[in-house]
């Protein structure tokens, strides 16, 4: 069975494959924060998600895999690899993502991002 949740983090990652700016921040909080695992902070409030991946959502090839998903209450993690657009070329990097879902808006989240790895 598919927690509240889970469905608000799986609808943030349909319209970030879609590059949808709109159905994507309606899954966030107006107060949300995201960091770098653990602590460094990427972003304080919804203006600040939204400028971050207005940029983002430029990128032609962007793409979440989603490998796996798991959660606790409000709490998901999600396993991705995605596909990116770096300054070197087109790759992939694998992602952890955490997400603090509160009356079902995505409050926090942290992401861990392993090294990115360049098509060939």
């Amino acid at each position: 069975m598919t927690s509240d949740a889970e469905s608000c983090v799986a609808a943030q990652l349909d319209a970030y494959n879609a590059r949808d700016i709109e159905a994507f921040m309606a899954c966030w909080a107006e107060d949300c924060v995201c960091y770098a695992f653990p602590d460094t902070l990427l972003a304080e409030g919804a203006a600040a998600v939204r400028a971050r991946h207005v940029a983002r959502f430029q990128e032609p090839d962007l793409h979440g895999r989603l490998l796996s998903r798991t959660s606790v209450e409000g709490m998901v993690i999600d396993r991705e690899v995605v596909t990116r657009n770096f300054p070197e070329g087109r790759g992939e990097v694998d992602v952890i993502a955490i997400y603090e879902v509160l009356d079902g808006k995505i409050s926090k989240a942290w992401f861990r991002m392993g090294t990115p790895r360049l098509a060939a």
